[in-house]
This record gives C-alpha cells, sequence and structure tokens, in this order.
C-alpha cells in the first residue's frame, strides 16, 4: 500500500526519534503515521504502558485504539482505550494485565493516575493527536498535568489540523527541538470532494434530503444539523418515511454512540444526521456523501464537515442546502472555502 504524504514525512522522523510537530487532517492516514513507529519500538508482554496517545473524544480513542489493533495485530503490544462515561472496571483490569500502548481522553486519564492504576513511569512516547480540537474543548489544563506526569526523558508529536498560536506554545513547551511539517491538510481533503450545492426553501428541506437519498449513488450518507434537537427532528421525520437513520450528538451515551458507528460504519444504517462536534474525527473511510442540511457556520466548520467524505485519496460528494436566508453567508464561504461548486436543481422544483 503506497503511504500517503503526512506517513512518508512523519515515520522517519518518529522513528529517528526526534520529536515532531505535524500540521496534518484526519483522513490523511495521520493515525498509521504514529502508529507504525510506536508499534515498532513496543517491547512485546510489557506490563507497564510504554506509548501514549491523548485525545479529544471517546469517539477517536475508540478509533485510533481500533487502528492500533489492526495494524500490530501480530506483534501483542495490547492497545488500549481509556475514556469516561462507562464503567471503571475493565479499563482496570486491562491496565493489571499489562498493556503497551494507552489511546484515552485527558479527564479519564488523570483520573487513572490519580487512583493508582495507571503508571506512566514507563511512557517513551507521547502523541496529542487533533492538538487543536484538545485546546477548542478546553483539555489545555489537562494536557499540562499529564505531560508533566510522563518521564522528561521522552519523544513528543503532536498532530494537528490547523496551528494556532495555542497550538504552537504546547509544541514550544513540551518538545524539544521538534521538527516542524504541514501537509497542506485542508486541500488533501477537500480536493477529492464534488461540491454540490442546492437551493431550496427551508420548508421543503426534509422533501429535498428525501429526493437526494432516494438516488442509487446516495450510499452511506452523513447529514449535518447546527443543535441536537435539529439532528432528533430530522431523524423522527425520515423514520416516519421509513427511512434506516440515527442520530449522532452529545445527549446520548457513550454505549448509544458506538453502537451507532458500528452500525453506520457496517453499513446496517445507511444514514446518520450529527451535529458537528458530535462527528469530531469521524473516522469511517467509506461515507459517500455529506449533505450540509444546515448551512455550515464558517470555513473551518465547512472542511470539517466535508472532510468526513473522500477520505484516503478516494472521492466523494458533498450537497449543501442554501435556504432563502442563507444567499449571503453562502457567497462569503463559497469565496473563503475556494473551491469549485456545481448547482444541483431539484426534480422538487420541476427540473
Amino acid at each position: 500500500m503506497t503511504p500517503t504524504p503526512v506517513q512518508e514525512q512523519a515515520i522517519p522522523i518518529l522513528e529517528s526519534g526526534r520529536d515532531l510537530l505535524a500540521q496534518a487532517q484526519t483522513g490523511t492516514g495521520k493515525t498509521a503515521a504514529f502508529a507504525i513507529p510506536i508499534l515498532g519500538r513496543i517491547e512485546a508482554g510489557a506490563k507497564r504502558p510504554q506509548a501514549l496517545v491523548v485525545v479529544p473524544t471517546r469517539e477517536l480513542a475508540v478509533q485510533v485504539t481500533r487502528e492500533f489493533g489492526a495494524l500490530g495485530k501480530y506483534r501483542s503490544a495490547h492497545e488500549l482505550a481509556i475514556y469516561g462515561g462507562v464503567s471503571y472496571n475493565p479499563q482496570d483490569r486491562a491496565l493489571r494485565r499489562g498493556v503497551g500502548v494507552v489511546v484515552g481522553t485527558p479527564g479519564r486519564l488523570l483520573d487513572h493516575i490519580e487512583r493508582g492504576t495507571l503508571d506512566l513511569r514507563g511512557i517513551e512516547i507521547v502523541i496529542l493527536d487533533e492538538a487543536d480540537r484538545l485546546l477548542d474543548m478546553g483539555f489545555v489544563p489537562d494536557v499540562r498535568r499529564l505531560l508533566r506526569r510522563v518521564p522528561e526523558r521522552r519523544q513528543t508529536a503532536l498532530f494537528s489540523a490547523t496551528l494556532p498560536w495555542e497550538v504552537r506554545d504546547l509544541a514550544g513547551r513540551f518538545t524539544r527541538d521538534a521538527v516542524s511539517i504541514a501537509i497542506d491538510p485542508e486541500r488533501q481533503t477537500v480536493d477529492t470532494v464534488e461540491q454540490l450545492w442546492v437551493e431550496v426553501l427551508e420548508q421543503d428541506k426534509v422533501r429535498a434530503l428525501e429526493e437526494l437519498l432516494g438516488r442509487a449513488e446516495f450510499d452511506q450518507v452523513l447529514v449535518f444539523r447546527h443543535t441536537k434537537r435539529g439532528v432528533d427532528e430530522l431523524v423522527r421525520a425520515l423514520q416516519r418515511r421509513g427511512r434506516k437513520v440515527e442520530a449522532l450528538h452529545g445527549d446520548l451515551s457513550q454505549r448509544e454512540r458506538e453502537r451507532t458507528l458500528e452500525r453506520f460504519r457496517s453499513g446496517e444504517i445507511p444514514i446518520v444526521v450529527a451535529t458537528n462536534v458530535a462527528a469530531r474525527g469521524l473516522h469511517i473511510d467509506d461515507i459517500s456523501h455529506v449533505v450540509n442540511f444546515d448551512l455550515p457556520e464558517d470555513t473551518d466548520t465547512f472542511t470539517h464537515r466535508v472532510g468526513r467524505t473522500g477520505r484516503m485519496g478516494q472521492t466523494g460528494v458533498a450537497v449543501t442546502f442554501v435556504g432563502e436566508w442563507d444567499f449571503e453567508e453562502f457567497e462569503k464561504l463559497r469565496e473563503k472555502a475556494n473551491v469549485p461548486f456545481r448547482r444541483e436543481v431539484l426534480e422538487l422544483y420541476g427540473r
């Protein structure tokens, strides 16, 4: 398999032992870029963790851990996801048995440290994944506490889609002579996605979505709304029309969110309606279409949403609904996003 640009650049740096600051979007193969070097140095059968990967969300913890498992299934690295919203007991038992790689969210990691169930004295490498999201979600104090609990003689790498000054400051404080790389992350994902826009009255949006979902090529579809209430209302409307669809937002339990993602990944559920935050770091490579049911608030949100399709060099399609009050904001978005949009006229309006 041909390595992606971030893998080509990051793997040799990490294998050499250097610290790293990498600008790379999800969907560019960045997880393998740090997982492969880590797996190459983990001692089989080690009782204490040797690698720590800090992530902003529970979903990302599960997905990164799954990728470690797939890449290292013959290496006996024993990876473990640690996150809140679930019982401590299974995590405690796994830590007692011994794991080589811990992937976790800051709060639950610190909880385990305080409880004496997580020993970081053997950590040789720390990865901060989606560092800008760790900052956005208010985890900076927790991340700093974690980094002060790991050995000073360690390797550290930060991966981030954007590099605001806070990320650079964090890297400056906790890395040594780090190598910086940038993989032009926004273009990497957006350029593989065909952009369509649809003029539609607010009152007709559900009917417009129904028309799109009836097309054969709409295979696995992620629909974005601004609010949790909006997500639930749209899910109910589609279910009344006989669609197999589920919601993804922060009011759902961790178990419900994991079940939804697994059913979506397997194709059992072909449609998921989500909020922006719930879909952060969503790693599903076969999403055929993204639908912006509500206009993205800004270009960062647009890039994040659109980047859920067209991943790992595959092509994808994003459809943006433009309501009667959205035209001014849409023109600003189109100018800033700097990608070509093609207008699609629906049969709903007599195409």
